[in-house]
């Protein structure tokens, strides 16, 4: 059951709150860890720390070959108007200093639980533009980390990811899990995982790249947009693309807001142009309290789409963190998200013929 709008939008305001008031805090903590710290430069491409390599994350994430007709959407429970999970996560540190860290032994287990329970990581820029390949009757999930933080990514002196970072820990759980595709979002400000030379920022989202990672912006500086003028909201965005070409990245498809916080103009964070640069993302994400309608429903907003903040059932995460939503989601399968496997047909259940909308001239497939 979906919540109502009221409630949802005091629920929203209340998670941006809270993080706005955890991320401030971050900022002030003197730890070796902290958002700004600064690293050597890492080396060259390597590959994955602690055994062998898991293969280079599919393109394509399903099994080639498979057409969805009404008899096999029937059959796997294919529902792609469902709720997606998309998670937000902050530093990962051995010893957490704020409600919104998470240490490299939590983030194993939530990413162990989900590969569990048959999620399939995609990136946001998949989820945005619906190009969504997850094998039949998998679900999709969208792991995301914001600040581009060292805890993130790091390659050790073998140019390995450094152990304990978030993306050694997505590596491994991959090696457990072959079917867990090892593919993350990180959306950077303008010391992408506190590197401060470009050589070495370079290098680090190379490695990211080539090996299917998502990497893009969260804005220059990190500011609240809500109290910026339009022109300074564009700037902001402008300036970490233009890092983010000088370094080899594709341009951003999607971007997070700092805070969760959406500018007075609200149009501004997904498209605009300062200083001869144009920007037109697929999605904008907020720090927010539920999980995502899916983007091929009437009512998804691709300019302000909701994540999960990963956490337990504690204090304001009572309700509406990632432990709390993967146990409901779990507990009323009827509104997850399940895939067709198929990539050109959106199989859903007849009953839900009218929520959806087709993009890209996908096919509709109702049973």
């Amino acid at each position: 059951m979906r919540l109502s709008a009221s409630l949802t939008r005091i629920i929203a305001i209340a998670n941006v709150v809270v993080v706005t008031v955890a991320i401030i805090g971050l900022a002030l903590m003197p730890s070796e860890a902290g958002p700004h710290t600064r690293q050597a430069a890492p080396e060259a491409v390597a590959t994955v720390q602690g055994g062998s390599p898991p293969p280079s994350p599919d393109p394509v994430g399903e099994p080639p070959g498979v057409v969805a007709t009404p008899e096999f959407a029937r059959q796997v429970r294919a529902n792609e108007a469902g709720l997606v999970p998309i998670i937000m996560y902050h530093r990962i540190i051995p010893k957490r200093l704020a409600s919104i860290d998470r240490t490299p032994d939590q983030l194993r287990r939530e990413l162990e639980k989900l590969a569990e329970q048959g999620y399939v990581p995609i990136t946001a820029r998949e989820f945005a533009i619906g190009d969504i390949r997850v094998p039949a009757g998998k679900y999709p999930v969208v792991l995301t980390f914001d600040d581009g933080h060292p805890s993130h990514f790091a390659l050790d002196e073998s140019g390995n990811p450094k152990p304990g970072t978030a993306v050694a820990v997505i590596q491994q759980v991959a090696v457990k899990y072959p079917a867990f595709r090892p593919v993350a979002t990180f959306w950077v400000n303008r010391e992408p995982f506190g590197l401060t030379e470009p050589e070495g920022q370079a290098a680090a989202v190379r490695w990211l790249v080539d090996h299917g990672y998502e990497v893009a912006n969260h804005t220059w500086t990190h500011p609240n947009l809500r109290w910026m003028k339009r022109k300074k909201v564009s700037e902001q965005i402008v300036r970490i693309e233009r890092l983010l070409k000088k370094l080899g990245v594709p341009e951003s498809r999607t971007m997070a807001l700092p805070f969760g916080s959406m500018p007075r103009v609200k149009k501004s964070a997904r498209t605009g142009s300062w200083d001869g640069k144009r920007y037109d993302f697929a999605g904008v994400f907020l720090a927010g309290a539920e999980p995502s309608l899916s983007p091929y429903a009437k009512k998804f907003d691709r300019g302000a789409i909701q994540r999960i903040q990963s956490n337990g059932k504690k204090g304001e995460c009572r309700k509406w963190c990632s432990q709390y939503w993967l146990e409901w989601l779990d507990k009323h399968p009827g509104e997850r998200f399940v895939s067709d496997g198929d990539p050109d047909r959106i199989s859903i259940p007849e009953k839900l013929r009218g929520n959806i909308v087709a993009k890209r001239g996908l096919q509709v497939v109702a049973y």
